[in-house]
């Protein structure tokens, strides 16, 4: 197969926990739960984007630019279809906004990872 320099994500198995917050972000279904381990499971599925990154409490995540397999959009598309539905609903933790009514964006503030809606992060950032 094919082998290009690109961006993708890694998982150090030492920092991660297995707590599975970062398989929700990814889309694109390459993150799993393997032996309570967080992995990306197929790299061809995994486009490098970052979602999964802030929401991970253990720090465990990171992108890297290295050797790999092209990013396979229509495998990913393909996948999305295949899982259904991943939803876990998510709101501010300063005002409670859903996602449905606020832009939510994920953060790590005081040691955790947590979900902040564009209305309060100013005040978030400045205090």
């Amino acid at each position: 197969m094919e082998k290009v320099i690109r961006t993708i994500v890694r998982i150090n198995e030492e920092l991660c926990n297995g707590c599975g917050l970062c398989v929700t972000p990814c889309a694109e279904g390459a993150i799993e739960l393997v032996n309570g381990k967080a992995r990306v499971i197929r790299e061809e599925l995994c486009d490098g984007a970052g979602f999964c990154l802030a929401i991970c409490p253990t720090g465990a995540l990171s992108i890297e630019t290295r050797e790999t397999v092209p990013f396979d959009a229509v495998a990913a598309h393909r996948r999305e279809e295949e899982q259904g539905v991943r939803y876990i609903q998510q709101s501010c933790f300063r005002c409670g906004a859903g996602e449905q009514k606020a832009v939510l964006i994920p953060v790590r503030t005081q040691g955790h990872s947590r979900w902040v809606c564009t209305h309060c992060l100013p005040r978030l950032i400045h205090g």
